[in-house]
This record gives C-alpha cells, sequence and structure tokens, in this order.
C-alpha cells in the first residue's frame, strides 16, 4: 500500500506529445470562429500554418495575431473553397512556402437555412459546391504530396446534421452526409499510404454562423433569439453551447500521433446533443 510519501502526479497538458511540431496545417475558413481557432491551436502545437478565407482583411489580421502569439510561422491566401483553380494554386504556394502539406482541414461557412419546399435549385448548387465540391477540391490537391512522405491527416469539419438532421436546415443535413461518404471512401483508398481521414461534427457551438441560424429561427417562430439559444443549450446534456478551442482540440488531437489509428470516423463534438447510440 502506498504511504503518504507516495510521489503524486499533477497533471499537465503539457506532457501530452502530439508530436506535430513542424507538421505542416492546412485550415480552409480560417479567419474567423472554429477555423481561426483550429489554426491557432495548430500554431500552438508548434506546426506551420497556412490559413485562407474570402475575407481577406479579417484572414490577415487573424493570421498576424497567431503568427505573434505563437511566434508561428503563417502563411495566409484569401480565396474562395468553391474556385477549384484557387484552391490549386493556394495548396501550390503552401507547398512552395513550406514544403508540402501534413495536415488539411477542410472547411466552409454553412448553407442557409431553410426547409425543402423553401431551397431553390441555386441553393442546392451553392450548397454543394461550398460543403462537398471544395473538401473534393482540397482532398485532390494535397493527396498526393502526403502519399510522397507515406503520412498525412485530412479532416473534414461539417456539423452535427451528418449524424441527425436539424430541423430547417435541408441543405445541411443532405450535403454534409455526403462529405461523410468521401471520408469514408478516402479512409478505405488512402490507408494503405498512412494518410488517416476523418471527420468532425461540432453541435451547437458559439459562433457567428450560429448567431445567424438564431437570427433565422427568431424571424421563423417569433422567438427572441435568447430564447434560440437557451432552447439550444438545453438540448444537450451539458446545458450549454460549444466554444471553437473545443473543437478545434478535438481536430487537432485527430491530427496528431495520439490518434494514429483512427481514421474514417465521425467525431461529433456536441456536448451529448446527438440522442443516438
Amino acid at each position: 500500500m502506498l504511504g503518504d510519501s507516495a510521489p503524486r502526479t499533477i497533471y499537465n497538458p503539457s506532457f501530452m506529445d502530439l508530436g506535430l511540431r513542424n507538421r505542416v496545417a492546412l485550415v480552409a475558413a480560417s479567419s474567423q470562429g472554429i477555423g481561426r481557432a483550429t489554426a491557432e491551436a495548430f500554431a500552438a502545437e508548434g506546426c506551420r500554418v497556412a490559413m485562407c478565407a474570402r475575407n481577406e482583411p479579417a484572414l490577415h489580421e487573424a493570421a498576424e495575431k497567431i503568427r505573434k502569439k505563437h511566434n508561428a510561422e503563417v502563411f495566409a491566401r484569401a480565396l474562395d473553397v468553391t474556385d477549384a483553380g484557387a484552391v490549386s494554386r493556394f495548396v501550390a504556394e503552401v507547398v512552395g512556402a513550406f514544403g508540402g502539406v501534413d495536415i488539411c482541414v477542410t472547411n466552409a461557412g454553412g448553407p442557409p437555412a431553410k426547409g425543402f419546399l423553401a431551397s431553390s435549385l441555386e441553393d442546392w448548387q451553392r450548397a454543394l459546391e461550398l460543403n462537398f465540391l471544395s473538401t473534393v477540391y482540397f482532398a485532390r490537391e494535397v493527396i498526393p504530396y502526403m502519399q510522397r512522405k507515406r503520412w498525412g491527416r485530412i479532416i473534414t469539419l461539417t456539423s452535427i446534421t451528418t449524424k441527425q438532421p436539424v430541423a430547417d436546415l435541408v441543405l445541411s443535413n443532405a450535403v454534409r452526409a455526403a462529405v461523410v461518404g468521401l471520408v469514408k471512401s478516402l479512409a478505405n483508398e488512402f490507408g494503405k499510404d498512412g494518410i488517416l481521414v476523418n471527420n468532425v461534427g461540432p453541435g451547437f457551438t458559439a459562433t457567428d454562423r450560429l448567431k445567424e441560424l438564431a437570427k433565422a429561427g427568431s424571424s421563423a417562430s417569433g422567438k427572441k433569439e435568447q430564447e434560440i439559444f437557451e432552447g439550444w443549450a438545453a438540448d444537450a446534456p451539458l446545458k450549454r453551447l460549444g466554444e471553437p478551442r473545443e473543437v478545434a482540440e478535438t481536430i487537432v488531437w485527430l491530427a496528431s500521433e495520439r490518434a494514429s489509428y483512427i481514421t474514417g470516423q465521425t467525431v461529433l463534438v456536441d456536448g451529448g446533443m446527438y440522442k443516438g447510440l
């Protein structure tokens, strides 16, 4: 039996080496919200970080703050992820600057909150381009570089809707499910090359996107936006909304050597909101 003189372990998260120092992490749509938190989390682990977003001033402001805070190498370029040519040029620039791409986090703003009959064919096309084809574009560009190193991580950032449809988010419910099919397919095809492919599905997380959904919900229901937020929080066992950093830390862990036998999976960061088994 241990006596009082036995050493006591004090938890210190720095004891966990994630094996990511000097890895090149590309994070799409990273000027704000979960994308920005993810870029910063990789920088904190010693990664060289590549960021992109449509809003050039916001992107460069975020990149500069991350660069200074973590003394990190950060490459930033404004682009639209629905433009396959722009994605191709961006990846080539990142490779030119950093020598390769080890980690790719695909991400894009969510489609508008609408029901099926209210969604136009243009809405469907836009959602497909933004939330599915953008992932295809990045995967096509980064996989060859990962194959050369026989090491890579592709992590798609989607939503709880991949597991549990949300009312009036039919565009997200349908298109994001296609991303999961792609994730499974890529994981099966490229596992032999040392490339792990996983999906992260946040629940209701405190971002500008959630404010937009609350505003839309308020207009449709007549409830105050605060009531909408409170309802979402109450639906999770933890009784609160998620924070961007909590999603970001999950993404970083999936990219790390600590998750080296996990591929083809969807990991929900939802405070227990998903009701299935």
